[in-house]
């Protein structure tokens, strides 16, 4: 199997036309798609209660939960010069992404902590970036680290530390059939000690707050 990149972009046999996160949306193979999964599972596409479900409502959804894959989707991130070099952290952003082993959601929390070097960003432009970050087919742990590495790319920042702790439909539809959460995190830069004590303190109160 080739790299990443290799698979990112590639031809429908006999079509000569590249598909993929390189291509933007495509509507037309999304309502395709969906009513040959609709006739995989025994339902008429062209019944009046499932018509709508593949020509207009799955597209759409699907445009939605995959702007993630868009770049020109990313949300402005307009810095100001830092009033401080304190770690700054934002907890309990919530997060909704979608399995692409399963193409079922996994729904939670992300964590995250940044220390500014010259530049900041607006708390809500943090929730933006993980929603924009998350609305792809991924993994757990490729979002966290995909959350982390974009984070410190786009503020400059001397650190970055991110936390998520989702639950997977996956696993509770299907599978061992069971509600569990399931943490990952990722640190880059320079994190001191005292910061993440700082970060793992914020997410505690954080937990207790939500409990």
């Amino acid at each position: 199997m080739g790299s990443q990149e290799q698979r990112a972009d590639y031809q429908y046999e006999g079509s000569g036309e590249t598909t993929g996160p390189m291509a933007g949306f495509d509507e037309q193979k999304a309502q395709q798609g969906a009513r040959l999964l609709l006739e995989a599972v025994g339902r008429n596409p062209e019944e009046t209660g499932v018509y709508d479900t593949w020509h207009r409502r799955v597209p759409a959804m699907l445009e939605t939960l995959t702007e993630g894959m868009r770049p020109e989707e990313k949300p402005v991130m307009r810095t100001f010069e830092a009033e401080t070099d304190s770690l700054v952290v934002k907890t309990g952003i919530p997060l909704y992404s979608m399995c692409e082993h399963h193409v079922l959601p996994f729904h939670g929390a992300a964590h995250v902590a940044y220390r500014p070097d010259e530049e900041m960003v607006g708390l809500s432009k943090l929730v933006r970036y993980v929603r924009w970050r998350s609305r792809r087919l991924t993994t757990q742990e490729e979002l966290t680290s995909d959350i982390a590495t974009g984070l410190i790319e786009e503020l400059n920042a001397r650190g970055v530390a991110v936390e998520v702790t989702a639950t997977h439909m996956c696993e509770q539809m299907r599978g061992v059939e069971a509600a569990t959460e399931t943490t990952t995190s990722e640190r880059v830069g320079t994190f001191t000690d005292a910061d993440r004590e700082q970060f793992r303190e914020a997410i505690r109160r954080d937990d207790r707050t939500v409990r």
